[in-house]
C-alpha cells in the first residue's frame, strides 16, 4: 500500500493574524511539522493544497455569511497566500492550486503549475491510501477528503492535525466522514 500525507490550506490567511483566521491553525501547523519529522516515513509522498485566488466572483464578499461568501483571502501574490512560516515544507513534492477565479474547497479541483490535478498525481505515484491534516476540518479538509474517498483512495483524516471554523459545522464534518466511510483519528481543534 502507497500512502500520501495531504496537507490542505496551512496559508497565513487562515491561521492566526490572517485575514480568514481559525483558532488554532498556527498550532496546527507546527503539529504538521512535528509529527512530519518524528514519523515522517510513514507517508511515502506528501503533498500539499494552497486557496489561490485571483479573482474568484462572489466568493469574496464585504458582508460575508461565512458558509459560501468570505472576507477576502489567499490572494495570488499576497503574504496571506504563503505556507504558515511554522510549516515544515521541505517534504512537499507538489503544490496543487484551487480557486483562481471560483470557489474551490477540494484540493481535487486544484492543479499543480503544469496543470496536473491532484488525483492524476496521485495515481501516477500508485497511492492508494491518503491522509489529510490542515485547515479548515469543517471547510476544505471536509471538501478533500470527500473527494478523496469519491476517488476510490483509502481516507483517514487525522482530526488533531485540524482546525475548524465553528463547532457546528465541524461536527457535522466528522458526521459526514463517518457516513462516507471515512477514518478519523483525535479531535479536531475548534473555536469555542
Amino acid at each position: 500500500m502507497t500512502r500520501a500525507l495531504i496537507i490542505v490550506d496551512v496559508q497565513n490567511d487562515f491561521c492566526e493574524g490572517g485575514s480568514l483566521a481559525v483558532t488554532g491553525g498556527a498550532a496546527v501547523a507546527k503539529g504538521i511539522s512535528l509529527v512530519l519529522d518524528k514519523a515522517g516515513e510513514r507517508w511515502d509522498h506528501v503533498v500539499a493544497t494552497k486557496d489561490w485566488h485571483i479573482d474568484p466572483g462572489n466568493h469574496f464578499s464585504d458582508h460575508p455569511d461565512y458558509l459560501d461568501t468570505w472576507p477576502a483571502h489567499c490572494v495570488v501574490g499576497s503574504g496571506g497566500a504563503d505556507f504558515h512560516p511554522e510549516l515544515a515544507t521541505d517534504r512537499i513534492e507538489a503544490v496543487f492550486h484551487k480557486g483562481e477565479h471560483r470557489a474551490a474547497y477540494s484540493g481535487f479541483e486544484g492543479h499543480t503549475e503544469s496543470g496536473e490535478t491532484l488525483a492524476a498525481w496521485l495515481r501516477e505515484r500508485n497511492v492508494t491510501e491518503v491522509e489529510l491534516v490542515g485547515i479548515a476540518t469543517d471547510h476544505c479538509v471536509r471538501a478533500t477528503a470527500l473527494d478523496a474517498k469519491a476517488e476510490g483512495f483509502a481516507t483517514t483524516v487525522l482530526l488533531e492535525l485540524t482546525a475548524g471554523v465553528a463547532a457546528g459545522t465541524t461536527a457535522a464534518a466528522v458526521e459526514e466522514f463517518r457516513t462516507a466511510s471515512i477514518e478519523t483519528t483525535g479531535e479536531p481543534v475548534v473555536s469555542s
